[in-house]
C-alpha cells in the first residue's frame, strides 16, 4: 500500500507561542521560519549562544541556554524536537502528542503530528514541499524548481 499523501495546511501563527528544542542548524532554520511566519519562538538547547537570535525576525526569538524542561511546551501552538539526542526528540514527541500540540520531530517521522515543508516564497505565494516517502533530495529539487518559477514571477509583476 502507498503511503498516503500529506495534508497541506497552512495556519496563522501570528504571536503564537512555539518552541524548538534543538539550536542546531536544522533548529535555527526551524525557528527563524516560524518567526518570519508571526511566531514568538523559544528555542532551548544547553550549547546555544543568546546570539544565535536571527536578524530576520528581530525580538521574535528567544534563545534560553539550557536543556529542555518538562512543561516548556506548555501554551505553545506547535513545537520542533530537533535536537542530535533521540531520546529528548523521543520525550518531547511524547509529552506534545499527549497534550495535543502539534509537534515535528526532526529524526523520527513516525513521531510527528505535522511535517515541516521546505518554504518556497515569492510572487505573493507561499508554496511547502514534503515527501510522501521522506526523500530529501527530491524535495529539495522541487522547491528549488519552485523558488526559480516564483522568482520569475516577482520578475515579470
Amino acid at each position: 500500500m502507498d503511503t498516503p499523501s500529506r495534508f497541506p495546511l497552512f495556519v496563522d501563527l501570528t504571536c503564537a507561542r512555539c518552541l524548538v528544542v534543538g539550536a542546531g542548524s536544522v533548529g535555527r532554520r526551524r525557528a527563524k521560519a516560524l518567526a518570519c511566519h508571526g511566531a514568538w519562538v523559544t528555542v532551548v538547547d544547553p550549547k546555544a549562544a543568546a546570539g544565535q537570535a536571527d536578524e530576520a525576525a528581530p525580538g521574535r526569538i528567544d534563545v534560553k541556554a539550557r536543556t529542555y524542561r518538562l512543561g516548556d511546551e506548555g501554551g505553545c501552538r506547535l513545537v520542533v524536537a530537533a535536537t542530535n539526542d533521540r531520546a529528548v526528540n523521543l520525550l518531547v514527541g511524547q509529552r506534545c502528542r499527549a497534550a495535543g500540540i502539534p509537534v515535528s520531530v526532526a529524526d523520527a517521522p513516525g513521531e510527528c503530528t505535522f511535517f515541516f515543508p521546505a518554504l518556497c516564497e515569492g510572487a505573493g505565494l507561499t508554496v511547502g514541499v514534503v515527501s510522501r516517502t521522506g526523500d530529501h533530495r527530491l524535495v529539495a529539487r522541487a522547491a528549488r524548481a519552485i523558488r526559480s518559477l516564483l522568482a520569475d514571477l516577482d520578475r515579470r509583476a
